[in-house]
C-alpha cells in the first residue's frame, strides 16, 4: 500500500490548472500539472531553486572578497534568471517568459561591457586608471544593442531570436575573455587555472544543452518511459529541461569565477587574492584577509591544503 502510494501513475495533464491556460510561446516537454494543480512543470521550476542558490553565492562572495561592484552585478543579474525562469515554468505565462528570457541577455551584458571596455594602457598596470568615457561609450553600445534585440523579439516572438543573440553574446565574451589571458597572463598556474575554468564552463553548459535538445527532439520517447516504465516520483529524474537548469547554473558559475580571476590577474591585483578549489573542484576568489576554512587546492584536482581556522590562503606568483 505504501508503495503504491509513493510510487503511483502519472496523472492525465491539465489543459488549465491553477495559473490558468498557458500564453507563453514555449511549452517544454514536462507534461502539465502531472505533479501539482498549482506548478505546471515541477522538475523544470523547482531546478531553478539552485540556480538561485548559485547566483546568491556568488553574489555574497563577491561582494564578501571585495571584488569589483560589477561581478556583484553579475550574481544579482544570475539570479533574477533564476527566479524568472521559476516562475515562467511555474505558471507558463508569456510576461514570465520574458522575465526568464531577457535578463539572460542583460546579465550577459554586464561581463561583456567589462571585457570590451578594457584597454590596454591599463591591462597589468595597477596604476593606470581606466577611462571612464570609453567605459560609458561601450556601456551606451552593449546596452543599447540589447534594447534593440528586446524590441525586435517583443515584436516578433520567435524564441531562435533570443536564443541565437545569447549564443553569440557568449560564445564573443569567451572568445575575447581567451585572447586577454593569453596575451596578458603569463604565469603557468594562474594560466592553467584559467583554463581549466573555462573548460569547466564550458564543458558543463554543452552537457546541459545537449540534454536540452535531446529534451526537444526526442519529447514522445521521454513521455513513453516517464509514463510507462518509471511513474513518479522516479519520471522527474528523466525531465532533461531541469537537468539544463542544473547544469547551466553550474556552467556559469565556473564562468563567473574565470572572469573574476583574469580580471584581478590583469589588473595588476593578483597578490591580494587566491584561487581557491575548494574540495579540489569548486573554485573561489579568497581575499588574502580572510582565511579558507575547508580543504582546498590550488588548481584543479590538485594536492590537498589543509587549513586552520586562522590560517590564510597559501600564496603563489600569479603574473
Amino acid at each position: 500500500m505504501l508503495l503504491n502510494w509513493i510510487f503511483r501513475k502519472y496523472p492525465d495533464p491539465l489543459d488549465v490548472g491553477f495559473w490558468g491556460k498557458p500564453t507563453s510561446t514555449i511549452d517544454w516537454c514536462e507534461e502539465n500539472y502531472v505533479v501539482s494543480p498549482f506548478v505546471a512543470e515541477w522538475s523544470n521550476t523547482i531546478t531553478n531553486s539552485a540556480f538561485v542558490a548559485l547566483a546568491m553565492y556568488v553574489t555574497w562572495s563577491a561582494y564578501y572578497q571585495r571584488l569589483e561592484k560589477r561581478f556583484v552585478m553579475i550574481g544579482i543579474g544570475l539570479g533574477t534568471v533564476g527566479v524568472g525562469s521559476w516562475l515562467f515554468h511555474m505558471t507558463l505565462r508569456y510576461e514570465y517568459q520574458l522575465l526568464d528570457e531577457l535578463p539572460m541577455i542583460y546579465a550577459t551584458c554586464i561581463p561583456a561591457w567589462s571585457i570590451f571596455s578594457e584597454e590596454k594602457s591599463v591591462l597589468g598596470n595597477r596604476h593606470q586608471v581606466p577611462s571612464m568615457l570609453r567605459q560609458l561609450v561601450i556601456a551606451a553600445i552593449v546596452f543599447g544593442a540589447a534594447a534593440i534585440l528586446t524590441i525586435v523579439y517583443l515584436v516578433y516572438r520567435d524564441p531562435t531570436i533570443h536564443q541565437t543573440a545569447y549564443a553569440i553574446l557568449n560564445v564573443i565574451v569567451v572568445f575575447s575573455a581567451g585572447y586577454l589571458a593569453s596575451k596578458y597572463v603569463h604565469d603557468p598556474l594562474a594560466k592553467k587555472n584559467l583554463r581549466n575554468t573555462m573548460t569547466l564552463s564550458i564543458v558543463i553548459f554543452l552537457t546541459g544543452y545537449a540534454l536540452w535538445q535531446l529534451d526537444v527532439h526526442f519529447c514522445s520517447f521521454w513521455i513513453f518511459v516517464r509514463r510507462r516504465l518509471l511513474h513518479l516520483p522516479l519520471g522527474v529524474f528523466l525531465e532533461l529541461h531541469s537537468w539544463w537548469h542544473l547544469l547551466t547554473g553550474s556552467g556559469v558559475y565556473f564562468y563567473i569565477v574565470h572572469l573574476e580571476y583574469l580580471r584581478i590577474l590583469t589588473h595588476g591585483r593578483s597578490e591580494q587574492y587566491t584561487l581557491a578549489w575548494r574540495w579540489k573542484v569548486f573554485p573561489e576568489l579568497i581575499h588574502s584577509s580572510h582565511s579558507i576554512n575547508t580543504k582546498y587546492s590550488l588548481e584543479f584536482l590538485g594536492p590537498y591544503i589543509e587549513p586552520t581556522k586562522t590560517s590564510k590562503p597559501e600564496h603563489t606568483k600569479s603574473q
